[in-house]
């Protein structure tokens, strides 16, 4: 099996290269079985989540700086500590609980969000954690039992969504990670990006979309009040609307805070946005083009926090707060965390200033990642929200 030349990215060792072409051969078999061509989020899906060969069920190293992407979390514990701050206010309102961490990546986030709540006598009754990778749950366990074994006994692995769960419910980054359907407009209507094998390599083809993929579309334009030009791409998640429905099912009592990188509807569906959102990391290049290395690199694409606005409320869920990274932090608690910082030696000072100015700066991460906050029952507004809540432009 053949890879078409493409952008020119660092070259991957021989155990992942090995590992893409079973994930290509894996595609291609699907491309075969549908007729000479799957969608593109049918392949996203694959590539991402293909039982024992996905991006996300594997076992490659995928956070940090030896990984693809840095995230918050792995960024600076300041983050999870805010968080924390967040989190101890639920809990408090609403007179104890759980937390429950969708996606937990290498364990970092949990880590720094129970040593900041054990600090400050708040440990939530217990922390769960739902993983879909066997491989991520191995190590998350391995780390976090070496780093807290004090509160091992709290910890506990979930493979499929709880139901009554009351406390707070964290997803940092998991929803840029929902296949998306990739989407034209032409003068004729709507077509579907779709993926098909041509000289032996993975290729892009347009076909007519199907019906509820134009209505998707349509209701967008409706949304927007005016038609998308001609030659627009971009894209949209068909499977967020049943992820929110999802985690509506499981929060009896409670908050819901998910980050992401994303934008309203207004501002992913601009004119000047007409390429879409969907990126491709590899060790830490950030490029466009979804078909290479499959299996071995992320794909993903921004989200329409507006669409997840609306999916909350036909859940049941009323939205507590939305605002930007930047603001959640200042606004949560990050003087406090920084009320040290004159003592700490220099080294330490140089180092913290630029974690911080990487969570918040707007053209790093403070303006590109957003916070939204999910509510059901009576818990308060969390104080992040109070600087710069955006909730009126979703």
């Amino acid at each position: 099996m053949q890879h078409a030349n493409r952008t020119t990215l660092p070259e991957p060792d021989a155990i992942s290269a090995s590992h893409s072409e079973r994930v290509m051969r894996f595609i291609a078999e699907r491309i075969e079985e549908g007729g000479g061509s799957i969608s593109f989020a049918e392949y996203m899906h694959h590539a991402l989540y293909a039982p024992g060969l996905g991006y996300y069920v594997a076992g490659a190293k995928k956070f940090g700086a030896e990984g693809d992407f840095i995230t918050a979390p792995e960024v600076s514990p300041v983050f999870g500590r805010i968080l924390a701050r967040q989190c101890a206010e639920v809990l408090d309102d609403m007179g104890g609980g759980s937390i429950l961490e969708y996606g937990a990546g290498s364990g970092k986030l949990a880590a720094d969000i129970l040593t900041a709540l054990q600090e400050r006598d708040a440990l939530p009754e217990r922390y769960a954690i739902l993983e879909v990778s066997a491989d991520l749950q191995e190590r998350q366990a391995e780390f976090l039992h070496g780093a807290l074994p004090q509160l091992a006994s709290r910890i506990a692995w979930l493979d499929r969504p709880p139901v009554n769960h009351r406390g707070v419910i964290v997803a940092n980054e998991v929803m840029d990670a929902l296949p998306v359907e990739r989407f034209r407009k032409t003068e004729d209507g709507i077509e579907q990006f779709r993926v098909t094998l041509r000289d032996g390599a993975l290729a892009m083809m347009q076909a007519q979309a199907p019906q509820r993929l134009v209505e998707r579309v349509e209701s967008i334009e409706e949304a927007l009040g005016e038609a998308l030009p001609v030659g627009y791409t971009s894209e949209l998640s068909p499977g967020l609307d049943d992820w929110i429905a999802s985690l509506a099912d499981s929060l009896d009592d409670g908050v819901a805070f998910l980050f992401d990188y994303g934008v309203t509807r207004r501002e992913y569906f601009a004119r000047d946005r007409a390429d879409g959102w969907l990126r491709c990391y590899f060790r830490h290049h950030v490029h466009h083009d979804p078909l290479q290395l499959p299996g071995i690199q992320d794909l993903t694409a921004w989200v329409d926090f507006s669409a997840v606005a609306e999916a909350a409320l036909n859940s049941g869920l009323e939205v507590a707060g939305y605002t930007a990274q930047a603001q959640f932090l200042i606004a949560g608690g990050l003087d406090a965390e920084m009320q040290d910082f004159a003592s700490l030696p220099v080294s330490r000072q140089l180092q913290l200033s630029g974690q911080v100015k990487t969570l918040t700066l707007p053209a790093e991460m403070g303006e590109h990642f957003k916070c939204m906050a999910l509510r059901r029952g009576e818990s308060g507004t969390p104080s992040a929200f109070s600087l710069a809540d955006r909730t009126h432009t979703l």
